[in-house]
Order: C-alpha cells, then sequence, then structure tokens
C-alpha cells in the first residue's frame, strides 16, 4: 500500500488513517475525500486532503482537477515530521 501511495499522483479515499499517512515526508500526496465530513479537518485546512462528499458529479470533478494540479501548498504536515519512530525507540534505549 505505501509502494501505491508513493507513485501513484494523488489518492481517493474515505478512510481517515490514509488521510494522516499520505502526510507522511515519503508519501506527501493529497487525498481526495469521499465522504461527507472528516475528522482530519487540520489536513483539509491546510490542503493535503480535499472533502469532496458523496456525490459522483463533486468526485469526477474532484479527480478531474486534481488531473491537472494536485499540489500540495503546505511545506508542514499537520502530524509531524515523520519521524516518531525514531523518537520511541531513542526513548526505549534510554528506559532499557
Amino acid at each position: 500500500m505505501i509502494n501505491l501511495m508513493k507513485k501513484c499522483q494523488f489518492i481517493i479515499s474515505d478512510s481517515g488513517g490514509i488521510q494522516e499517512e499520505a502526510t507522511a515526508p515519503s508519501i506527501r500526496k493529497k487525498v481526495i475525500v469521499i465522504r461527507n465530513t472528516t475528522d482530519r479537518p487540520e489536513a483539509v485546512k491546510l490542503g493535503f486532503s480535499e472533502l469532496v462528499g458523496t456525490n459522483s458529479k463533486e468526485i469526477i470533478n474532484a479527480i478531474n482537477r486534481n488531473l491537472i494540479n494536485s499540489k500540495i501548498k503546505s511545506k508542514k504536515s499537520p502530524y509531524g515530521k515523520g519521524d516518531a519512530s525514531k523518537k520511541i525507540a531513542n526513548i526505549l534505549k534510554k528506559q532499557f
């Protein structure tokens, strides 16, 4: 899945987890969110996700827009730098 996310132009999903994963520095892809609401509004606000709802015409319009330009303008992910595993490993090394 990670390999597919890295190689695609953008992602279409109804998954909140995918919205977060797509912001990782190694992936950094726009997500077209096919839901009426999202529990990741910070991703929408920074342009990592686009909330389009479930209407098929709106989904098609979003796909067409992103085929032309799916660039993410924000430099900073709302979910960190992608270095959580290194931080956790360092804490565990210090504790044990």
